[in-house]
């Protein structure tokens, strides 16, 4: 019988395609983690914008806590940031969806304090059209920065609409549906806090217990 020898060039590029899949593999690890770094960073920016860090000492990226309400929140789960200090309640920032924007779901970091007004409001994401509804950011406009020191009183229910439909609220010339759908969404998450702030701070209590 005679025995083929081994080819070199065969080994090395076994070799080669080896260190290459581990060196993807340790790449993508690392871009990854450099990936979720930088998108906690984010968050916790735009979380400390509308509850200063100041006012809690938590963790208020990793306290959170889930909730059901399609019906107001918008979604089948809603994620709720707890803010807290010395584990006394705060404030509790909800991520609501509101799904009749003029071009589909508006995600919303809506901050409501522990007396029931508003600590602020943020649009996460949006596809509403550029130059009208793009409005509601942040960086397009201030209208998003009215809503702060707000509640279920200040206006009244009743005044929780955009001016056309007989509101206290701006809409943005041109473009009514999608003030009208931030603002409906946000007077939902009160009415939501309204409903459920004891046992929304009950698991702030209860955490602050377990440390």
């Amino acid at each position: 019988m005679i025995k083929h020898p081994v080819s070199v060039a065969g080994i090395l590029l076994a070799l080669f395609a080896t260190a290459g899949t581990a060196l993807v593999a340790v790449t993508n690890d690392l871009t990854a983690e450099k990936i979720a770094a930088n998108e906690r960073e984010a968050l916790l920016q735009s979380l400390t914008a509308l509850v200063p860090a100041d006012n809690i000492d938590n963790d208020i990226v990793s306290d959170t806590t889930t909730v059901s309400d399609k019906a107001l929140l918008g979604g089948e789960q809603t994620l709720v940031y707890l803010g807290r200090k010395k584990g006394k309640p705060v404030a509790a920032v909800f991520s609501p969806i509101v799904p009749n924007g003029y071009s589909g779901p508006i995600k919303l970091l809506v901050a409501v304090k522990v007396d029931g007004t508003l600590g602020g409001v943020r649009v996460v994401s949006h596809k509403e059209t550029p130059g009208l509804g793009d409005k509601v950011e942040e960086n397009r406009s201030d209208w998003i920065f009215g809503f702060a020191g707000k509640s279920l009183s200040n206006p009244s229910l009743a005044g929780w609409k955009v001016k056309k439909d007989g509101g206290e609220f701006d809409q943005f010339t041109g473009a009514t549906i999608t003030p009208r759908a931030v603002v409906g969404g946000i007077k939902n998450t009160l009415l939501y806090f309204k409903e459920h702030r004891k046992s929304l701070f009950m698991k702030i209590d209860k955490a602050a217990k377990d440390e």
